[in-house]
């Protein structure tokens, strides 16, 4: 049975409104949370952007979560090596309940110590040598390492868990579906598509199926529709936008173009219970094993109520 995890946004909250959700959701009967991994929000309205690593360190010691990233982008800013580390420490600290989602990341995020921003090819070609070379950190070896994008002298995770994290890879089209079922433990992907579950399986793909849903409940539906459009208007950008564009300030320019009714299209707002389950049984219908709902703005406890006396039931969950 698929499971039916909550969200945090690491664009829309800080660190300690992140630790605080966490453990609203862990009282209101979720297991499992998925936190971004940002070092930019999309746009300045969003505002928020902490270190994932401290709050799930955060998380650890105050829930008994499973958490996984949605996820990080070990290839430009920061190197592999480290990464691996910090999800090494995860794994110890969530006693093996941690998930490394990984993707090839967003020049948003990748830019900002001048490295030069490569073509998607690129992208891919340095996610799949940096998981190659996590994997081999993991087995608590020295690892000395030269390869095309990477190099690594002489460096061992001392602290290392006896059952390395799983890798869970982000992917959105077919050359990246197909890396996801080469590298990955899972894949995670933002929409309820049954042909590309269904081709990562037949690629080879094993482990879970990750994706979000984006809502926005409120018990008026125009704020809630005028809320979502405010905060998550680029949730209507086409093709490779979010994935070229390199300021908060570009993406506010590219979503001034979206309207309020396109957003509420995409992302399910209003108190209406029925709308918010067909919203999340879309993924469930397609075959994700992990479904995890993202409340828009600051009521969470209101969404977390709200789903705990009308969702979860509805949902068989």
């Amino acid at each position: 049975m698929a499971e039916i995890g909550f969200f945090l946004s690491s664009e829309e909250h800080g660190p300690v409104d992140l630790v605080r959700q966490a453990q609203m959701a862990e009282e209101f009967g979720f297991g499992s949370v998925f936190i971004s991994d940002h070092f930019h929000p999309w746009t300045n309205r969003q505002g928020e952007s902490p270190f994932v690593w401290s709050v799930i360190g955060a998380i650890a010691a105050g829930t008994g979560h499973r958490v996984a990233t949605g996820v990080t982008c070990p290839t430009v800013r920061i190197h592999p090596a480290i990464i691996a580390q910090a999800a090494a420490t995860s794994q110890l600290l969530l006693a093996g309940r941690f998930t490394l989602g990984v993707g090839s990341g967003e020049n948003l995020n990748e830019h900002i110590l001048g490295d030069h921003w490569p073509p998607v090819t690129t992208r891919l070609a340095m996610l799949e040598e940096a998981v190659a070379l996590m994997r081999r950190l993991w087995e608590g070896e020295t690892v000395s390492h030269h390869g095309t994008h990477y190099t690594l002298e002489n460096a061992r995770i001392y602290s290392c868990p006896e059952t390395p994290p799983p890798i869970a890879v982000s992917a959105f089209g077919d050359r990246s579906l197909g890396l996801a079922a080469r590298i990955g433990d899972g894949l995670v992907t933002v929409s309820p598509d049954g042909d590309m579950v269904r081709s990562y399986r037949e690629q080879g793909g094993r482990g879970p199926v990750l994706g979000a849903v984006k809502v926005c409940w409120d018990t008026d539906e125009a704020r809630a529709k005028k809320l979502a459009h405010e905060v998550w208007a680029t949730e209507c950008l086409p093709g490779q936008l979010n994935q070229e564009l390199a300021m908060p300030t570009f993406f506010e320019s590219a979503a001034s173009l979206v309207t309020e009714e396109m957003v509420a299209d995409k992302v399910v707002c209003g108190p209406d219970p029925e709308r918010h389950v067909a919203a999340i049984q879309q993924y469930l219908d397609a075959g994700f094993d992990q479904v995890y709902v993202n409340q828009v703005g600051p009521d969470q406890q209101g969404f977390l109520a709200f789903y705990d006396k009308e969702l979860r039931g509805r949902l068989g969950a």
